[in-house]
């Protein structure tokens, strides 16, 4: 069974890891999804993600990230594009989270991003999610 939105599951399954305390999640692999997870690790967010092969689909692992309070690094995920709803912003109206202390993470025509770089490289995209 196809799933419909991948993006959506993958935060879901992280955010419900994040509550129960787990120390990692897996999921089906794609490539937007080991982008997305490059990002939440270049920020900070978790301490590592694997791709391992396993037949039928490749399985994505993300090892989540406490502190010695086990206190979750990740505070939240909100999926903000879905597919019965896209949105858009250009380069110049790229939403800041919480004031610049959270993450958006944009798909550009350059490569997934953070929304960091990419008002530094001047391109607008799909707002896939925030994360904070």
């Amino acid at each position: 069974m196809s799933m419909t939105d991948p993006i959506a599951d993958m935060l879901t399954r992280t955010r419900n890891a994040v509550r129960a305390k787990k120390t990692a999640v897996s999921m089906p692999a794609s490539k937007k999804l080991l982008e997305i997870a490059r990002i939440l690790k270049e920020e900070g967010y978790i301490v590592d993600y694997r791709l391992e092969d396993q037949a039928p689909v490749d399985e994505l692992t993300i090892e989540l990230k406490y502190d010695a309070a086990k206190d979750p690094a990740l505070r939240g995920l909100k999926r903000i594009s879905k597919p019965g709803l896209r949105i858009y912003a250009k380069a110049g109206e790229l939403p800041r989270v919480l004031g610049g202390l959270g993450t958006a993470v944009i798909s550009t025509s350059k490569g997934v991003m953070c929304d960091r770089d990419a008002r530094e490289a001047g391109v607008g995209g799909e707002v896939l999610a925030y994360i904070w």
